[in-house]
């Protein structure tokens, strides 16, 4: 099966740069270090048999902070590697970890790229966060008896059973892995599902609960804050998608009628979707005002700038964590759509209300438990969202209590970092 997945990846090898180059039209990075992606990593110079992380995209970047920030201190005199596959994930590593990592794209699952890429860095071992399975890449660590760590694994129920179709492929990865770190009871049950055995799985809680708050967040917030109206009402819809849009501008439409000078702070999944969002909200007759506009302006917050605008559009990455900070209310988007959701941490880390839609699968187990203590409310229609949001940005109260529930929730599961640290350590010393 390994043979026909690899000889399909070189097939469409050059269909895979095609879109890059066009993906390239609104985000540059997609256009520049192509030979990253085929194993060049002449830039990183001498590695020192370094411990690799494999960091998708912004989200596990994020995620990787607390466990960055345990090995440097621990372990100081190991290099760390962070491997991303998207442009932002890979300026997120920039930012995070200049001076503290060395950093590459992760090279394409075909045979050539991944060899060059381990025979330049030789790493003592890959830790893999959330779930990123690529079969050559887990073959050809084991062929070299580098051992794999799949970290902060979550695995949601479709997408077991795409797994599924290719039952062998995946037996075979997982037979490559030497421990497998999940979030939830749920999630190794799902593992199971596709042939994991039991004693590879350890259920270890979700990493994120570990990710520190900035302190400099809350700081920029309260300027922020201060600069629209301390006394203004503020709910935020983040991470949407198309067609989602759509319905929060109805809702926001709808509350502006009754609470006056709401504002919404509306950012989309991917920032690159902002002159399509911002049409819309013009479509509906809204004064917008851009994260990027107030940026260009040197002026921060500027309230001349920000003038009686009725959004706040979001259009930077890297920036949803500030954005919650300044938010009385929290929609969290893809769950209106079939998507099946986005992080629930951040907002719960701030301690807001936590609106979604029905659809939350990928974050199925902290969904649930989320609800289960208050702090999470689904909704079906545009009519029950407003009526939810306008609740809870009237009732201050509420707000507090549900504050303290999410503090609580945090405090009893944080612990994830101890325990995947003494998982890793019989592979550091």
């Amino acid at each position: 099966m390994r043979i026909i997945y690899t000889f399909l990846f070189y097939a469409l090898l050059p269909v895979i740069f095609l879109r890059l180059y066009w993906k390239g039209r609104r985000i540059l990075g997609y256009r520049e270090r192509w030979g990253e992606r085929l194993g060049e990593v002449t830039q990183l110079g001498p590695m020192g048999s370094p411990v690799w992380i494999h960091a998708v995209s912004v989200g596990e970047v994020q995620g990787a902070i607390p466990l960055v920030q345990a090995l440097n201190q621990d372990y100081p005199g190991v290099n760390l590697l962070v491997t991303t596959m998207t442009p932002t994930g890979s300026q997120r590593v920039k930012t995070l970890f200049a001076g503290k990592v060395m950093h590459s794209y992760l090279p394409y699952d075909i045979p050539f790229a991944i060899k060059r890429f381990l025979d330049k860095t030789q790493p003592r071992l890959l830790i893999l966060l959330e779930t990123e399975l690529w079969p050559n890449l887990l073959y050809h660590c084991h062929q070299r008896a580098i051992p794999v760590i799949l970290a902060n694994a979550r695995l949601s129920q479709p997408a077991v059973r795409k797994y599924q179709w290719v039952g062998s492929l995946m037996w075979e990865m997982l037979r490559h892995i030497n421990e497998i770190a999940v979030q939830s009871v749920q999630d190794a049950e799902h593992f199971e599902q596709l042939g994991a055995r039991v004693d590879q799985i350890t259920v270890m809680g979700n990493l994120k609960f570990d990710v520190p708050l900035p302190e400099a967040v809350l700081e920029q917030a309260l300027e922020l804050r201060q600069a629209w109206g301390i006394q203004r009402p503020v709910w935020i819809a983040s991470s949407t998608h198309k067609g989602e849009e759509e319905l929060i501008l109805q809702v926001h439409q709808q509350l502006r009628r009754e609470l006056g000078d709401l504002l919404l702070i509306l950012a989309p999944r991917h920032p690159n979707r902002s002159q399509e969002v911002s049409t819309l909200c013009q479509q509906y007759h809204f004064s917008v005002v851009r994260r990027t506009e107030e940026l260009i302006a040197s002026v921060p917050s500027n309230n001349v700038l920000l003038g009686n605008a009725a959004i706040y559009l979001v259009d930077t990455l890297g920036e949803l964590m500030l954005f919650y900070a300044c938010s009385d209310v929290a929609f969290v988007g893809g769950t209106l759509s079939p998507i099946g959701g986005h992080n629930l941490l951040e907002p719960t880390l701030l301690g807001l209300p936590i609106l979604t839609g029905p659809h939350t699968f990928e974050w199925a187990a902290l969904a649930e438990a989320l609800q289960k203590v208050g702090i999470v409310q689904r909704v079906h229609t545009v009519e029950e969202l407003t009526v939810v949001v306008k609740k809870q940005v009237l009732d201050p109260s509420l707000r507090v209590s549900i504050r303290e529930q999410a503090r609580q929730f945090m405090h009893n599961n944080q612990g994830s970092l101890d325990r995947l640290m003494g998982l890793l350590k019989p592979y550091l010393i």
